[in-house]
């Protein structure tokens, strides 16, 4: 059940699965949180959309980036691909982070590879299951992953999916690309801690290449 004045990514990351790996009580200790979906039409273009957010609800940036993937699979690896590299830029190394997929294989390959950073043979709990076209990205978001403190990665529905309109209609959401880029820690309750401490976003013409390679 929904906590009342709790941020929305939050609430929903401690509600879902997390494939793999059990939801211990301080998941609700994630620095950000970040949504994403991919899209794919065989007459229309498709798209990319990201959602990030800190654990306070502070809105960090949302993307709603057209894109011509070959399928549906690979349009969610670059999903989320771009969202983990947009983070980066924005995020310390240290932060704990929490992946909000509604494509139940990407969120079990992710929660697959986090444990097998943590095994001496870095072997996952089960072989990973990569469709094809989408390798490079895999290997980006392992990349990613590993810059981290900690990541999970937790199961959710399309309709629960924050970034599934702007993935699907990049049309209608173009202006969110224009919101201003920001990045500030999640607020702690430390008084001797920095509150809003910034870092730098990287460029626009950065972020949607991220999104758009293979």
């Amino acid at each position: 059940m929904a906590v009342h004045g709790r941020p929305a990514l939050r609430d929903l990351f401690d509600e879902s699965p997390t494939p793999h790996i059990a939801h211990p009580p301080e998941t609700h200790h994630r620095d950000f949180y970040v949504a994403t979906d991919g899209s794919f039409r065989a007459s229309d273009p498709g798209g990319l959309g990201v959602v990030i957010e800190t654990r306070d609800g502070t809105k960090v940036t949302r993307l709603s980036v057209p894109d011509s993937p070959p399928d549906n699979n690979v349009a969610e690896y670059r999903a989320l691909h771009l969202g983990l590299d947009v983070l980066a830029a924005r995020a310390p190394p240290n932060a704990r982070v929490g992946l909000l997929l509604d494509h139940d294989d990407l969120a079990e390959n992710v929660n697959a590879a986090v444990l097998a950073a943590r095994h001496p043979d870095n072997e996952p709990p089960r072989p990973y299951s990569i469709p094809g076209a989408s390798e490079n990205h895999w290997r980006g978001i392992r990349a990613r992953l590993s810059r981290f403190d900690e990541v999970r990665a937790a199961r959710i529905r399309s309709e629960q999916n924050p970034a599934h309109p702007l993935a699907n209609t990049p049309d209608h959401y173009r202006h969110v690309n224009r919101e201003a880029a920001r990045c500030v820690l999640p607020r702690t309750p430390d008084p001797d801690a920095p509150a809003d401490q910034q870092f730098p976003p990287p460029s626009r013409a950065d972020r949607h290449a991220n999104g758009a390679s293979d």
